[in-house]
């Protein structure tokens, strides 16, 4: 019976990854990859030999969507991973996931990392329930996706890459104003992994005044006023 396992990879620490999804990386007979250089590489380090590596990435899924499902129906277990972490969670997989339940094909999905989930612990903040953000849109559609968000009274969560922090951090503070408390963790699971707690506006002070912003971010505000 054709499958699809969606398999999560470490977003740091090579040891974060499930003795599960080694075995799954070992066993499909496809694997589909946002980049097959940054798989390859993590499938070295495993001591995983090489298989059909297929790229799967923002842009080609949607074009060659029935060509995915073709290969899955046609293999035996097709595995789906990430640069990191875990696939269809502000990366591509989404699209493929529901055309799969769409053919009746079987999917698997193995727990694992993820980034949002530590950030939320390490922010301090209560955290009974959150909303999930991710990206925020990078023009179109920003200013009604932050009108939107500045009126839910919730724990909210974001995605960011370094060169946009300062950025968002502004929009926060403009949006929802410079006062309120959040966490900015950056490269959760590796060597430099921080987090910075404070007001928005403290947040602006405290990497505004870095040369140089590195890492992948998870931000948490505080919105329930």
């Amino acid at each position: 019976m054709a499958e699809l396992i969606v398999i999560p990879t470490p977003i740091g620490n090579l040891e974060d990854i499930s003795q599960r999804s080694i075995e799954a990386l070992k066993t499909v007979d496809v694997l589909l990859c946002e980049d097959t250089r940054i798989t390859g590489r993590l499938l070295k380090l495993l001591g995983i030999t090489a298989k059909r590596l297929m790229p799967y990435h923002k842009f080609n899924e949607h074009k060659q969507l029935d060509q995915f499902i073709a290969i899955i129906e046609s293999t035996h277990s097709v595995g789906l991973v990430s640069d990191a972490g875990m696939p269809a969670i502000s990366d591509p997989g989404y699209l493929l996931v529901r055309a799969c339940i769409d053919h009746d094909i079987r999917v698997n999905v193995l727990p694992g990392s993820t980034a949002f989930v530590p950030a939320i612990v390490l922010s301090g903040l209560p955290n009974n329930n959150f909303y999930f953000e991710g990206f925020l849109p990078v023009k179109k559609g920003r200013q009604t996706r932050l009108n939107y968000l500045a009126g839910l009274r919730e724990l909210l969560v974001f995605y960011e890459s370094p060169h946009k922090l300062l950025k968002t951090l502004n929009d926060f503070s403009e949006y929802f104003g410079s006062d309120l408390r959040m966490s900015v963790s950056r490269e959760i699971s590796k060597m430099y992994e921080e987090t910075y707690r404070g007001s928005v506006g403290e947040c602006i002070s405290y990497f505004g005044s870095k040369d140089k912003i590195k890492g992948e971010f998870v931000l948490v505000l505080d919105n329930r006023k």
